[in-house]
């Protein structure tokens, strides 16, 4: 564990994390040699608060101290909303973008992974403001969906991005492309960019909502279910929501209740664990259950 005592460059040089949370205490590089405490007090950081969030997050740590300091978490917090809002989000669409750019025009896949990061950049949105306005509570905190929607771009690309036309080199030849480049690079980040959310959500889950009410809560996980085949009736289903149509015209054109397309609508996003329409017509496509051309 880190201690006021440490110097902060060793802190800073020997921990991935360290960096990005020095910065959203609003800590700077040119520390010197001084120690975490001088470094804080110079700074007007409450040192056992920022320890507190160093040692959760690098050393997984359970047991909070109990002189949490409420306004240096609710910076440290509102920081990060700025950083994901202003900076990464943006940056990681643009990154996005530029890589699927040359995929095979022919397909809309490319244009509706898009649209997929934009619900989840929009959810990451709503839920900032949520909180920044005081009204996320245990049972509203939804950070789980979040994350499964981010989880979804990333399948979306691993099993259905259209790489782009390069003819068939040789195996022996075969060498990456720059896109194949740009793709890792962002699939790095949508892995990274998670982890923070994650973290970011579970240090206001384990150690400001303690230090708010006095007591102790646990982030929940779940495990995601797995695939499971869709039934006829569920694919009928999908195809006329992919068609943009709603339950009630669903329900007509199926001739079955509209609680019983809700029903298989649930049904499809959990055997599937797609939760978009855009990642709906993704497969769809993919598994020829929709004709590309037919669609708006």
């Amino acid at each position: 564990m880190y201690k006021s005592t440490d110097k902060i460059c060793d802190l800073m040089s020997h921990e991935e994390d360290a960096i990005q949370i020095i910065s959203r205490f609003g800590l700077e590089m040119g520390v010197g040699e001084q120690t975490i405490e001088q470094v804080c007090e110079a700074h007007g950081v409450h040192t056992p608060t920022f320890l507190a969030v160093v040692n959760y997050k690098v050393f997984h740590q359970r047991a909070i101290p109990k002189d949490i300091d409420v306004p240096t978490l609710q910076q440290y917090l509102q920081n990060a909303h700025t950083y994901f809002l202003d900076f990464r989000l943006p940056r990681l669409r643009r990154a996005l973008i530029e890589a699927i750019i040359p995929a095979d025009p022919t397909t809309k896949i490319p244009g509706l992974i898009l649209r997929c990061y934009d619900e989840f950049a929009e959810e990451i949105r709503i839920h900032i403001e949520h909180e920044n306005e005081g009204l996320l509570d245990e049972h509203e905190h939804d950070d789980q969906r979040i994350t499964d929607k981010l989880t979804e771009i990333k399948n979306l690309i691993i099993k259905y991005y259209p790489s782009p036309v390069t003819g068939n080199p040789s195996p022996v030849t075969r060498n990456p492309s720059p896109i194949t480049y740009l793709l890792i690079s962002v699939m790095s980040d949508l892995w990274h960019t998670q982890q923070d959310f994650e973290d970011h959500c579970a240090i206001e889950d384990d150690i400001l909502r303690p230090a708010i009410s006095h007591r102790t809560s646990t982030v929940s996980r779940h495990q995601l279910p797995e695939t499971e085949e869709l039934s006829e009736r569920e694919k009928d289903v999908l195809v006329q929501v992919v068609r943009g149509l709603s339950n009630k015209e669903i329900a007509d054109v199926l001739c079955i209740s509209t609680h019983t397309v809700i029903s298989h609508r649930k049904n499809i996003a959990r055997k599937l664990n797609i939760h978009s329409t855009a990642g709906l017509t993704i497969y769809a496509i993919v598994n020829k259950l929709v004709d590309i051309n037919t669609l708006e």
